[in-house]
């Protein structure tokens, strides 16, 4: 580029952003009657026409500044552009396509070409090309208004197709899931649930000792836990020894959250030190509560036919859990995938509910259910009476009897050692 060339492209472009129009021009034709093939001219004389409406003179401006610079991708926006304004679809799709093969992360080429496939009946494309175009752009902050609308736009078509797509799904497989009850195809719906984005899957996140390899599922099938039938029995008798220690004021209830002072604020900071979530204690780290057990001596011998998880300082803890009316325990993990949790409902007001990763379920007393409680999970009591609970934990139904006795020598190993690292409280 010659010095001549460069001044008026430079004074044209000062022109131009002094909002004098007419200026610019003559200065971006000066351009071109020394280099006509100079595409910052061409690609800014031929966006002018298209502002004033000379549609067919815009096309081929902005055509010759893609001829002088294929490989910038703006210079085939602006054709794009163009050519839509003019009416020219196969040629605007045509641009598009060949700024995204320059550069495939181009937001507003992605933007246009959304809008493209949507027009054009092209539902699938449409909405995947929506979602990359979605991805790429802008912070709301920084979107103006015209763009802003076009992107609510892109995105709830994006919800529609999803929408449209799940209903197709769900009655194509509506046959098919009707001959299964529940338990049988739950794996298979979260499965389709996540293909459609319904729902995420939640990963193990244990504090203390993982032990790997086991499956990893929210809610434990029924199957593997041949007794809780047997637990389930003892509900009314559970229940009427929980209450008796209410009614007489003898049951020694904690708070289940105790932190350390000066421990910074943190999620549980609402529940530390409060009788909003607390335990009566029927076994705790291994140890049983002679006098819980003395009060309470139906739910002690329920317990004690129950596998509980037996690992001496560490296992099994039992208790009683009371959550009162208005309180959130906040989403949350556990120690150890080794064990597994039980809940036997014993108080379930309405307005409670329990989330173990993408799957939320209610208590219902006198059901138990089994849970990883390394999975992410949380409880809500939003009724106006209290929600109690029998919680316990056993082992996790995965791990062989040899494993089991593995765990147990390798904690008293650790224990009696002077190296002995810090553990999480529990496992």
């Amino acid at each position: 580029m010659n010095s001549k060339v460069q001044q008026l492209l430079a004074d044209a472009t000062a022109a131009q952003g002094a909002g004098r129009g007419q200026e610019s021009a003559r200065l971006f034709r000066a351009v071109l009657a020394v280099d006509q093939n100079q595409p910052i001219a061409l690609n800014a004389l031929g966006i002018q026409a298209l502002g004033a409406g000379r549609l067919a003179e815009a096309v081929a401006l902005t055509r010759r500044a893609t001829q002088a610079d294929p490989g910038e991708p703006i210079l085939w926006i602006n054709l794009a552009r163009a050519q839509r304004e003019a009416g020219d679809r196969a040629g605007e799709r045509a641009s598009l396509d060949a700024a995204l093969a320059i550069d495939p992360r181009r937001f507003i080429a992605l933007l246009r070409k959304a809008q493209w496939l949507e027009s054009s009946g092209d539902l699938a494309n449409a909405a995947q090309t929506w979602s990359a175009a979605l991805a790429m752009a802008p912070p709301e902050a920084q979107r103006p208004p015209g763009l802003a609308s076009e992107l609510a736009a892109g995105a709830a078509f994006v919800r529609r197709q999803g929408s449209d797509f799940a209903q197709e799904v769900d009655a194509g497989l509506a046959d098919a899931r009707a001959t299964l009850d529940g338990a049988e195809r739950r794996r298979f719906d979260a499965c389709v649930d996540t293909a459609l984005g319904r729902r995420r899957i939640f990963h193990p996140e244990c504090a203390g000792l993982h032990f790997p390899f086991l499956p990893a599922d929210e809610f434990f099938p029924r199957t593997l836990f041949p007794w809780l039938a047997e637990l389930e029995a003892h509900t009314p008798a559970i229940r009427a020894e929980y209450e008796a220690l209410v009614a007489g004021q003898d049951a020694s209830f904690v708070p289940y959250v105790t932190q350390p002072a000066n421990t910074p604020v943190n999620p549980w900071s609402g529940l530390n030190n409060r009788l909003d979530w607390s335990v009566y204690y029927l076994w705790r780290f291994g140890v049983a509560q002679a006098e819980a057990h003395a009060a309470c001596p139906a739910t002690a011998a329920a317990l004690a036919a129950v596998p509980l998880l037996d690992i001496p300082e560490r296992g099994p803890t039992a208790f009683y859990s009371l959550l009162k009316p208005g309180v959130r325990i906040p989403p949350h993990s556990g120690v150890t995938n080794s064990r597994a949790i039980v809940h036997l409902p014993l108080i379930v007001p309405e307005a409670c509910g329990f989330r173990v990763g993408g799957e939320t379920r209610r208590w219902t007393e006198g059901e138990a259910f089994v849970f990883d409680d390394t999975i992410e999970h949380e409880a809500w009591n939003d009724s106006e009476t209290g929600r109690v609970v029998l919680i316990m934990d056993v082992w996790n139904p995965h791990l062989t009897e040899a494993e089991r006795t593995l765990l147990r020598t390798y904690f008293a190993v650790i224990d009696a050692s002077e190296h002995k690292p810090d553990l999480v409280e529990g496992l």
